[in-house]
Order: C-alpha cells, then structure tokens, then sequence
C-alpha cells in the first residue's frame, strides 16, 4: 500500500475529509477494478467489496447508483420494482458524465451530480467495508452504518448472491 496519494486520488480524499469522513484513502500498486481484485489487492473478504454500479431508469433517463456486496449480482428486477420502473445497465459514456468517474474506479460518494442510491442489505454484515476511491488502484475503508448516513442510501435487498 502506498502512502502519499498520487494526484488522480487527492480531490476524493479532500471530498472524504469535507463530508466529515475520518477515511484514509489507500492506492494499491495492483488493480481494484472488480471487486475479486480488490479483495486480493486489500486482503480481505470479496464480501467486504462494496461495489458501485449505475443503472439508468428506463422512464426518466436517470441514473441511479445501486452498492452491493462484492459476491453479490444485482438482481435488476429486485431494483425496478422498488423504483416502480425499469432500469437498464448504464454504458461508460453515461456513467461517466452522471458520476464523474470510470467504470471500474466508482466511488459511493462525491458523484458530479447527487445519485439516488440503493445499498445491499448484505454489506451491514461486514465491517469494514471497501470502497473505490475515484480510480481503479485507490480504496476506502468506511463502516456500511456510516456508509448509508454519509449517501443517504435506501438499504434493501438488491442481489441475489453468487458464492
């Protein structure tokens, strides 16, 4: 693990620190794109991964931020019932623009734009838990209690679980 951030990861870690998050934002010289490679890279759990995907509501072309446990798939029917409409798997273009951010370097937090956001029941089993940090070798660690607080998140049952 590396100590001083590189530039790509100090405005997440400003953001962290102004959201009043006492996190440390941690680059790894391996990749966290997936959440497999996040667990290898930190030595944890592929459960402890709290990965973020964007969707986009098939009604209003919204996006719609859904973090679930590393292990888990996200169930999209689950999703759209709750949101009372479809949602479809947002391509690169749109994730970028609505988060900020690459696929692959998602953080929970700190999108250009706020994001409703559902969160995996199953990641308040874990503590803590990892998160990308804004690229695909930079991660957090965050509590899923505070997690929810901190993104406003609905926590619900959003994946059915592939371990």
């Amino acid at each position: 693990m590396t100590e001083k951030l590189p530039d790509s990861a100090q405005p997440f870690q400003q953001m962290l620190k102004a959201k009043g998050l006492d996190a440390q934002v941690v680059v790894l010289p391996q990749s966290t794109r997936t959440a497999k490679e996040a667990a290898a890279a930190i030595g944890c759990q592929v459960e402890q991964i709290a990965k973020s995907l964007v969707f986009q509501r098939t009604d209003t072309k919204r996006p719609v931020l859904v973090i679930a446990s590393g292990s888990n798939r996200v169930d999209e029917q689950l999703v759209s019932t709750y949101l009372n409409t479809e949602i479809a798997k947002a391509d690169a273009d749109f994730v970028r623009s609505s988060t900020g951010y690459a696929i692959g370097g998602i953080p929970p937090l700190g999108h250009t734009n706020p994001i409703p956001t559902l969160i995996d029941r199953e990641l308040l089993r874990y503590d803590p838990i990892w998160a990308a940090a804004g690229t695909p070798h930079a991660v957090f660690s965050v509590s899923p209690h505070k997690l929810v607080a901190i993104t406003g998140g609905h926590v619900m049952a959003v994946s059915v679980s592939t371990s």
